[in-house]
């Protein structure tokens, strides 16, 4: 389902990434729950939940990396 907040964020995702990228992710998670409500919006068997959670990390990964210290960084 749709995160209201970023404090609604799986610990996952809380846990590793900086309060931008949170934002990123609660924005592309919530827009990809609505663009794929339907299965047939959908390749293969996955479910709508683990869809959204594809696309807002992909959202993130446009934007930061993971460094050599296991943190997210914005990109250059």
């Amino acid at each position: 389902m749709p995160y209201d907040s970023r404090s609604a964020l799986p610990d996952n995702v809380k846990k590793v990434l900086p309060a931008h990228a949170q934002d990123i992710y609660q924005e592309a998670f919530n827009s990809a729950w609505e663009q794929y409500k339907e299965k047939k919006d959908r390749n293969g068997d996955e479910s709508r939940e683990e869809v959204s959670h594809k696309v807002a990390w992909s959202a993130v990964k446009s934007k930061y990396q993971k460094g050599d210290d296991d943190k997210w960084h914005p990109k250059k």
